[in-house]
């Protein structure tokens, strides 16, 4: 059976942008920077709700969503292939909702917890987005729609510190949240009234359960290691079961899709050359490029302590007007490379991308003490950036029909989170090593700052170099519907 047999339905094509295009490109564009936005004003707020409600199990106001949103993307990118992506997409834009509006209105942590852990349901979101671009827009404008979709990140880069000072500064933790909730309410409208519904479907019309738990649950566990290692130690008896028993989840997944009648990712998808090595070159080097935010968010915002701390001690309002110039150059280059994928090959796009935010956080080791400093790198690794975060969903899409869109994207995420989340902790065992422990706080040296860049080139530099092994596939725009490289 060809790709093409399992369609239902295909993409209308139109001869131009219409208004119509218009508001599902802003409801796609809401859709995937609410995750970002939402963690930015969640991170920065993790202080005073760590005081307000005296809490030292503060980590989990982050890791709790994001253990969520591992173990259901299996069954979301599934959901969404067998029974539409707008349906899914509003249906754990609703859930999402009801856990931002419960942690709003906590009067307790644990009752916190649960509002933010069950607003991670919302996670999946992103990829689901990136993938309805396929089935939204005509196909010569789907590599310009998904720069617009992936320059989401320089925006919040750009107006993200400036709301999130307001916020907190102004009205505390509590206004961050519900202006998370008032955002998730407004993109649930837009997905209702401007998103018109995939026709792609799946033919397999059944959830495969056990997959689901094996895979999601396999990776949730790992994630959840790593995100702990730190504090369990890297090499405690805990660390390594958590890390084992998903590793093991996993395994187990693999020979059983191969066997049952209704897989939830058929192993036919990962095994292509030209699938396999996307996810894997993608994935390191997104991965790599979003960890580099929490060497510079600490880096700026920790105090300066002679002896102490290395931290520059920058407000969230100096930080922001400091990094304003790379965030617009991520939004200008994301739209541009977009428009690109249709001219030129999107493994030298990607390259290009790599190697710039290689060399952009290599410089920055050795040039992060000023204003200037921290413009000059970015200047660099800003254009870097956007090439890597706009050509990374275009060459999923080049690589997988769109019955398999959802699924592609889903997968590639999945990779992608376990990759940042591997390399954000390495990051911050580097800085801890040189770092100092002073009154129960953990303070940063400059050389664990130094290292920590270091490390990131370096993983950047390794993503840019898998793109060797990725094969040739047709520009983006020549893609049709049902067909694949």
């Amino acid at each position: 059976m060809s790709p093409t047999d399992t369609v239902q339905g295909t993409r209308p094509e139109e001869s131009g942008f219409s208004a119509r295009h218009a508001l599902a490109l802003v409801a796609l564009l809401w859709t995937v920077a609410l995750n970002p936005i939402t963690g930015l004003l969640a991170g920065n707020a993790q202080a005073e709700v760590a005081i307000h409600f005296r809490t030292t199990y503060i980590a989990w106001f982050a890791l709790g969503a994001a253990l969520i949103g591992t173990f259901l993307t299996p069954f979301a990118m599934k959901a969404a292939a067998m029974y539409g992506k707008k349906r899914v997409l509003v249906v754990i834009t609703v859930l999402g909702l009801v856990g931002d509006v419960v942690a709003a209105l906590a009067t307790s942590y644990e009752l916190l917890l649960v509002g933010r852990v069950f607003a991670g349901v919302y996670g999946p979101s992103a990829f689901i987005a990136y993938a309805m671009a396929r089935d939204v827009f005509p196909k010569r404008l789907v590599g310009a729609a998904s720069g617009v979709l992936a320059a989401s990140v320089g925006l919040v880069g750009l107006g993200g510190p400036f709301l999130s000072a307001w916020l907190l500064d102004s009205n505390g933790f509590r206004a961050a949240l519900w202006f998370i909730a008032c955002s998730a309410a407004a993109c649930l409208l837009l997905q209702l009234f401007c998103i018109p519904e995939s026709p792609v479907r799946e033919s397999n019309q059944r959830m495969d359960w056990i997959g689901g738990l094996l895979l999601g649950g396999g990776l949730t566990a790992v994630v959840y290691a790593i995100g702990e290692g730190s504090h369990w130690g890297w090499t405690s008896g805990k660390t390594l079961t958590w890390i084992g028993l998903g590793v093991l989840a996993v395994l187990v997944f693999i020979p059983y899709e191969t066997r049952t009648a209704h897989p939830l990712l058929p192993l036919t998808l990962i095994k292509r050359r030209r699938v396999w090595t996307v996810f894997l070159a993608t994935s390191v080097a997104a991965g790599a490029t979003y960890a580099v935010g929490t060497v510079t968010m600490i880096l700026t915002l920790m105090p300066e302590i002679p002896g102490v701390s290395d931290g520059l001690g920058w407000s969230v309002t100096k930080s922001a007007v400091v990094s304003a110039p790379t965030s617009v150059l991520v939004v200008v280059v994301a739209v541009l490379a977009g428009r690109f994928a249709g001219r030129f090959d999107t493994r030298v796009l990607l390259a290009a991308g790599g190697g710039l935010v290689t060399v952009g956080y290599a410089v920055a080791s050795q040039l992060h003490h000023s204003e200037w400093q921290f413009i000059v790198w970015g200047l660099i690794s800003g254009p870097g950036m956007g090439l890597v975060v706009a050509i990374m969903p275009i060459m999923v899409i080049q690589s997988v029909a769109p019955e398999e869109q959802a699924l592609a994207n889903g997968s590639q995420w999945l990779v992608q989170g376990v990759m940042q989340v591997v390399i954000t902790q390495l990051v911050f065992t580097t800085m801890t090593r040189d770092g100092v422990v002073a009154q129960g706080t953990q303070f940063y040296r400059d050389s664990g700052f130094t290292n920590a860049f270091l490390l990131v080139a370096g993983a950047c530099a390794i993503g840019t170099l898998l793109v060797a092994a990725v094969p040739k596939a047709r520009p983006v725009d020549t893609v049709e519907a049902g067909q694949a490289a």
